[in-house]
């Protein structure tokens, strides 16, 4: 039998039928293994029914819950390709994404139907997409969409035929790139599988644990988790969005054992009036990861109880990198730890040398759980990966015990409450105001966030000001990408190659960020 990811549902059901697999709180429903596994065959044949076939990519536009980890299973299961879409995209970025994968199919919740509404309304042009899909959730559906529970309730209960699994594509989920265009990391089944078995070598996660997960299901450190947890038998309980007081509320409730969360949201949780008074007993550790956790924040979870396990991962390596260990957690504070299991782990200088430790360096990753490449992008596949390395283009510092401590980013990728921002992308945008004659967009501290774009702009026109810039970017952005303050210079300091010189920015513009 081939190795399907869709496959390991039905034999966790196979194995533990009534182990509670999914609750989702938000609408207070609960699914035995068997009971979801059920619906995601359902879900799986209603797809074959409506023509979608091996290789074909459907898009998912899904709140966490229910219908994103039955809709993603199904798709395994019969070889189409899911695409995870960030939610929190506007409509000229999704028919970006929707376009480059090919989507010929939409799942979409209704809290979306105004952005999939002007996507749709942009026809052929915009995208390929031939099936909407709405999940209605009791309000109207959009006249050009079919109603989720409509469209599964007719399909087949019995395990869809299965011709898929091994080396063929299971996902494309989409990262800013660099130049300003988001680039799809492709995996496929054996590389998550092996992301799945390293996590399962490497991290303290047990049968019958219960998993909250409150980060977006378009984030490979959510969909990873949701995976590991299916192949080791565990609950995951979803939350729909992050809500920090909701957080400590579904840990005492839902007696949660495990969960993850980035700093920031770490952040904002500490802020809850009387958390404390939470009953958190169950609770073992935190995955933290997106960004460096700040010693302090750790030592202020350590003072109440709670372990922080610091992470760091990739969307190219199908999630895991290193991760602290619960022996090390408390004694490392600040690191995130050692290579995974199967997963190898190298520091190097320019020129591709390993670096003494200590030296800080570039991260490269290696491991059967690297992506594939990039969805048609060769060339950003090759300059990833190269002989078997994955080029993080993150620095790092490894101590004489191979501990590894992420210093900083060689693309100078910007960070803000867990969501990835590149500067170039905004400086897209903003260069394309008539009164904008040069643009470099920087990281500036963020109490709240952890880090926010700050924009420094040279002038073409005098009249231009700080509020024509953001109220420029207004609506052509996201709403985490939006530079948070902009100041004016006379000239970019650039290189001899002409690469701004943010080091030099962000000296002269250290903020904070207005928040």
């Amino acid at each position: 039998m081939r190795n399907n990811i869709g496959l390991y549902l039905g034999k966790r059901a196979h194995m533990n039928p009534d182990l509670e697999a999914v609750v989702d709180p938000a609408t207070s429903r609960r699914f035995t293994y068997w009971e979801i596994n059920q619906r995601a065959n359902q879900v799986a044949n209603a797809f074959r029914d409506l023509g979608i076939k091996k290789g074909d990519r459907v898009a998912l536009l899904l709140l966490n819950g229910v219908e994103y980890y039955e809709s993603f299973m199904a798709l395994a299961k019969i070889g189409a390709v899911s695409v995870p879409l960030n939610w929190r995209l506007v409509a000229d970025e999704l028919s970006y994404i929707l376009k480059d994968a090919g989507a010929a199919a939409l799942v979409y919740g209704n809290e979306f139907a105004e952005v999939v509404g002007e996507i749709n309304a942009r026809g052929a042009a915009a995208t390929e997409i031939g099936h909407w899909i709405e999940l209605c959730e009791g309000v109207d559906r959009d006249l050009f969409a079919i109603d989720y529970e409509e469209f599964i309730a007719n399909g087949s209960a019995d395990e869809p035929a299965n011709d898929s699994g091994d080396d063929d594509d299971l996902f494309i989920m989409y990262t800013s790139g660099t130049t300003g265009l988001p680039k799809g990391a492709l995996h496929t089944h054996n590389t998550m599988t092996w992301a799945v078995i390293t996590a399962s070598n490497t991290a303290d996660i047990r049968f019958r644990d219960r998993y909250s997960i409150a980060l977006p299901m378009f984030h490979v450190g959510a969909l990873q988790p949701v995976l590991n947890s299916i192949y080791m038998g565990c609950t995951v309980v979803f939350l729909r969005q992050f809500d920090p007081k909701v957080m400590w509320e579904i840990t005492e409730q839902e007696k949660i054992t495990i969960t993850l969360a980035v700093p920031a949201m770490l952040n904002f949780m500490l802020m809850v009036p009387d958390f404390q008074n939470y009953d958190i007993s169950n609770l073992r550790w935190i995955l933290s990861g997106a960004s460096p956790v700040p010693a302090n924040l750790i030592e202020k979870y350590k003072d109440i109880g709670i372990e922080i396990h610091q992470v760091y991962g990739l969307t190219e390596a199908g999630g895991p990198a290193t991760l602290i260990s619960p022996d090390d957690a408390m004694v490392k504070i600040g690191s995130a730890g050692k290579a995974f299991f199967h997963t190898s782990i190298r520091v190097v200088d320019e020129n591709g040398n390993d670096v003494t430790p200590g030296v800080p360096g570039e991260v490269l990753v290696s491991g059967a759980h690297v992506m594939k490449g990039y969805w048609n992008n060769p060339q950003a596949t090759a300059e990833a990966i190269r002989a078997g390395w994955l080029h993080t283009g993150d620095i790092a510092l490894q101590d004489e015990d191979g501990f590894i401590t992420i210093h900083d980013r060689v693309k100078d990728m910007i960070i803000s409450g867990g969501e990835n921002v590149y500067p170039a992308e905004l400086e897209n945008v903003i260069m394309a105001h008539p009164g904008v004659a040069d643009v470099a967009v920087i990281a500036q501290p963020s109490e709240r966030w952890g880090e926010s774009p700050f924009a420094i702009v040279v002038r073409k026109d005098e009249n231009v000001s700080e509020d024509n810039i953001l109220k420029y970017c207004d609506g052509k952005l996201a709403r985490f990408k939006q530079p948070r303050g902009a100041a004016f210079i006379d000239e970019i300091p650039r290189n001899p190659t002409g690469k701004p010189l943010k080091r030099v920015l962000r000296e002269q513009f250290p903020g904070p960020a207005r928040e």
